[in-house]
């Protein structure tokens, strides 16, 4: 039985369903309207008497932190109650890790969102968290150290007088983890997070941060699994269907080459949850060759609750044999009319404003370059938690309204500056508006990439014989 508590109607399922008043699934945390946060009662059983309590459910998104639901369990035969807060936004398409370099006192300061998932280790001391041991959270590099010190510290007197031997390693191992606090030497921390949900401040943003390493990578079928993504024979039956019984990849039949064509010319659609409130809603997906370049993927989602729309493109021909950079000096405002073709694989940077957006931060887009400025002012905004809002100090606010001032302006044609897109997988494009003669504020440079490079690609990893078999 679900109760609306603002309406004071009961709802069934499909009552919830066929309501029209178009508002998020997930709605902002607001205290001053109150009354725009829909909570649902559910009839429980006490875990404490076994008698029949009630559970509130709210499910809200904390702004510039992540979706969550809010619990709270109330019984009032015994009285007993709990509270609990549960990650309601979706895991990402890839892992993330975070290593960070600590070398000063202010290093302790950046701040870390931790989700339930994601691992801590400190490899200079042999330390490491498990995922799964403990409870998302929001803190700083200080606050993480504290954390595991006051668990230690927890049951210390019971352990001095049952095993004093490893009560003494303990107290040990905790004065290790106080003197990082000291930074008297360099210490790294990693934080791996499979969901891609976890986070690690860069204080120098919009800029590089030296210290600071970010890497995406593609689940393992074990950690998909141990998110519930997938069934366990799924990569089984994968096999089979691709291959056959006998693992002998089969050659695709003229018929399936003809419908590969088709699909090519038709709008796919496909359902999906909205990336802003996670409410249902279709993508729509659709392959488009770009004059002289190549055939791409586009990607396009528009929610019918809060009206959020994304874009995404994907590169439809793989990794190319050399990296390319391309730089574009702007001397008219007609160059902000450019087609443009970013990948998810280019870092994007303008060096008359220090901006560098790194590797996979916007995902694949295919705008104008106005366009391309707009999102990353809007990504600036909307994407890093601690560059807006309660948490922003002083400091960064004016460093990043100095960046917006500058991005207005070159938005506007009013300041002409360098746009650099350096793509190491080679699918990066910037339309040239002289072609096919070479264009005079354009060069283009093709270079082989750097092992590192090859890594983050995942080129390295690639196994093209014999792939069937185990490595």
């Amino acid at each position: 039985m679900v109760k609306n508590i603002r309406e004071t109607t009961l709802l069934t399922p499909t009552m919830a369903e066929d309501r029209s008043d178009n508002q998020p699934l997930f709605r902002d945390l607001d205290a001053d309207d109150m009354d725009n946060q829909e909570m649902m009662e559910i009839e429980s059983l006490c875990v404490n008497c076994e008698e029949m309590g009630t559970t509130r459910l709210m499910l809200t998104r904390i702004p510039f932190y992540k979706d969550v639901v809010i619990m709270s369990f109330s019984c009032p035969h015994c009285h007993y109650s709990n509270n609990e807060i549960q990650p309601g936004g979706r895991i990402q398409d890839e892992g993330c890790r975070y290593s960070a370099e600590i070398k000063t006192i202010k290093d302790l300061n950046r701040k870390v969102v931790k989700s339930d998932y994601a691992s801590v280790s400190i490899p200079h001391i042999d330390f490491e968290i498990p995922p799964n041991t403990q409870k998302g959270v929001m803190t700083t590099v200080e606050g993480v150290i504290d954390r595991v010190v006051t668990g230690l510290e927890q049951d210390q007197p019971v352990r001095r007088a049952m095993d004093a031997d490893t009560a003494a390693k303990i107290d040990e191992f905790i004065e290790k983890l106080n003197a990082l606090k000291e930074v008297k030497t360099t210490f790294t921390m990693v934080l791996d997070d499979p969901t891609g949900n976890s986070f690690i401040e860069n204080p120098y943003a919009p800029e590089k941060d030296p210290e600071l390493t970010v890497s995406n990578y593609t689940r393992t079928l074990d950690q998909d699994k141990q998110l519930g993504l997938v069934a366990s024979d799924d990569e089984e039956e994968d096999i089979v269907a691709k291959t056959g019984d006998d693992g002998i990849a089969r050659p695709r039949t003229l018929a399936q080459q003809e419908d590969d064509e088709a699909a090519k010319e038709e709008i796919m659609v496909f359902p999906t949850n909205c990336s802003n409130c996670n409410s249902p809603c279709d993508t729509n997906m659709k392959v488009v060759p770009i004059p002289h370049f190549k055939e791409v993927i586009i990607m396009a989602t528009a929610c019918g609750k809060c009206g959020h729309t994304t874009s995404e493109v994907k590169s439809g021909a793989g990794i190319e044999e050399k990296g390319k950079k391309i730089t574009l000096k702007m001397t008219d405002i007609s160059d902000l009319s450019r087609d443009i073709l970013k990948s998810e694989t280019c870092e994007f940077q303008i060096p008359e404003l220090e901006l560098v957006m790194e590797m996979g931060t916007l995902g694949g887009k295919f705008t104008t370059v106005e366009g391309l400025l707009i999102n990353i002012k809007d990504q600036l905004k909307t994407a890093n938690p601690f560059l807006a809002g309660d948490s922003a100090d002083q400091t960064s606010k004016e460093k990043i309204g100095k960046i917006f001032e500058k991005l207005d302006k070159v938005i506007n044609g009013d300041l002409f500056v360098t746009l650099i897109l350096d793509d190491p997988a080679g699918n990066s494009y910037l339309q040239n508006v002289y072609a096919p003669d070479p264009d005079p504020e354009m060069t283009i440079e093709e270079y082989i990439r750097s092992d590192e490079q090859d890594d983050e690609l995942g080129i390295k990893h690639m196994k093209t014989e014999n792939y069937t078999e185990e490595s």
